[in-house]
């Protein structure tokens, strides 16, 4: 790697991998892409991302029983994993930090603030949450 933070999306929705792949690479992340759980744990063997994003809402394996398996894992749990949600009720985040997520971003993203917003849980030290969008 040439220095950028790597990011892996884990999103199952093509659109969306899109739009967050676009605007990210336009900040200057180099970004990874999954679909389904088991397609970023395949990513994840591949190379170690500075931050995960992750849908919630995922086909098969949700992305928070995913989260929790990453955290359970001490090969993975270091990586700040972000929960992407499109239902951004009080309950959601609370669940999302339960399962060890660092915080969460509504969707669908503000493509002028979203890439601020991962910078920001790039920065966070370990103990930090943080909700954006």
């Amino acid at each position: 790697m040439t220095g950028r933070n790597l990011i892996l999306v884990v999103e199952d929705n093509e659109a969306n991998q899109m739009l967050t792949r676009a605007v990210l690479e336009l900040e200057g992340y180099s970004v990874a892409v999954a679909g389904s759980a088991p397609e970023a744990l395949d990513r994840l063997r591949d190379a170690t991302p500075d931050l995960i994003l992750m849908d919630i809402q995922l086909p098969g394996e949700d992305g928070l029983s995913l989260a929790r398996r990453l955290k359970a894992n001490p090969a993975s749990s270091m990586i700040p994993v972000v929960a992407l949600t499109a239902h951004a009720m009080t309950g959601d985040r609370e669940e999302a930090l339960h399962a060890g997520c660092v915080g969460y971003i509504s969707k669908p993203i503000d493509t002028r603030t979203f890439g601020a917003a991962v910078g920001r849980f790039l920065q966070m030290n370990g103990d930090e949450r943080l909700v954006a969008g």
